[in-house]
């Protein structure tokens, strides 16, 4: 059951305003003095006042809505975690809430009061590292959550996604197995799904007694990235024998830019990617990838969700429904 909200009143009553002037304040600071804004501002902070855009009905009943904060609107593994998401959300009634935040945690927040100033019954995150304002509006909006794509890191509420160590590591080792020794890991957007996969590559390589390189790039996974990052390892890793992407658009990127210069893949270059997107599975060769179960998680995720939004006990904490290998032609 959601919890009673704070209110202008309550912020009103902690600073010795009225009702009125709090409220005009977090619309236009400039109109009150600064001295007064800092303490409402404060004030606001410490209750974890959620703005309400609904009407007032809808703060005392459920609104039928759920939020979902996805950081890319580009990475097809999203779209994918969407479509099952709806598929158990639109059977039960509930309107989905989507917002993007871009990996940033200050955006995250944003886009988290913005969902939950319209009374959402229960929001799906993407992320498992927020803000303290975040986590201290999700604890004061007293609705469930659940955490999508890593069930290692310990969740507000529930989780629901794979162990990326582990198969990061798993695709490493198949790598070596096949006679690589020199690898790299390509991590383009450097979240903390890419850190993890990074973590599991320098295991795999470190107990084999390898030298772990990573080639790093801040932007949105593309193969346009995943090209530029292969033309600078053929420049200046010569040696490299084997590449392992954080995203399977980068390692089809890095196989066309092979492609276009002649090297010969697997012969010569090993690539693996992660995900098991369509386009590398049709591709000929098919590409060696972790592949995910994304439709899986948003449909697992939902129905979490949906059960804690009517009152049933929570499930498991964690739930790690696992990723397969896929060696392809690649290897």
């Amino acid at each position: 059951m959601k919890k009673r909200r704070p209110t202008l009143q309550d912020i009103a009553d902690r600073v010795g305003a009225t009702k009125m002037t709090v409220s005009r304040c977090l619309r236009d600071p400039a109109t009150v003095s600064e001295a007064l804004r800092e303490r409402i501002f404060a004030a606001a902070e410490q209750v974890g006042y959620i703005p309400n855009r609904a009407p007032d009905l809808l703060s005392r009943s459920t609104s039928h809505s759920i939020g979902v904060l996805v950081p890319s609107l580009t990475n097809q593994v999203f779209a994918d975690v969407l479509v099952g998401i709806e598929a158990m959300t639109e059977p039960a009634g509930y309107h989905l809430m989507l917002s993007h935040y871009g990996y940033s945690r200050e955006r995250e927040e944003g886009s988290l009061a913005s969902l939950l100033s319209y009374n959402v019954d229960g929001v799906i995150l993407s992320d498992s590292h927020h803000t303290t304002r975040s986590r201290r509006m999700l604890e004061t909006a007293g609705i469930p959550t659940v955490q999508i794509m890593d069930s290692l890191t310990r969740p507000l509420h529930q989780a629901v996604g794979y162990d990326n160590v582990a198969a990061a590591r798993e695709m490493t080792e198949t790598m070596i197995r096949r006679g690589r020794r020199r690898i790299l890991y390509l991590a383009v957007r450097l979240d903390e799904r890419t850190r993890q996969r990074e973590q599991g590559f320098r295991q795999a390589m470190e107990a084999q007694g390898l030298t772990p390189l990573t080639l790093q790039r801040t932007q949105r996974s593309s193969y346009s990235v995943g090209a530029a990052l292969m033309a600078e390892i053929l420049t200046d890793y010569p040696e490299c024998d084997g590449i392992f992407c954080t995203n399977d658009d980068v390692a089809v990127g890095a196989y066309f830019e092979c492609l276009r210069r002649g090297v010969a893949v697997p012969e010569r270059v090993a690539i693996a990617g992660f995900h098991g997107h369509d386009v590398g599975q049709v591709m000929a060769p098919r590409l060696a990838s972790v592949i995910t179960p994304r439709e899986a998680i948003g449909r697992r995720a939902a129905a979490e969700l949906l059960a804690r939004i009517r009152g049933e006990a929570p499930g498991e904490r964690r739930i790690d429904l696992g990723y397969r290998i896929e060696v392809g032609g690649t290897l």
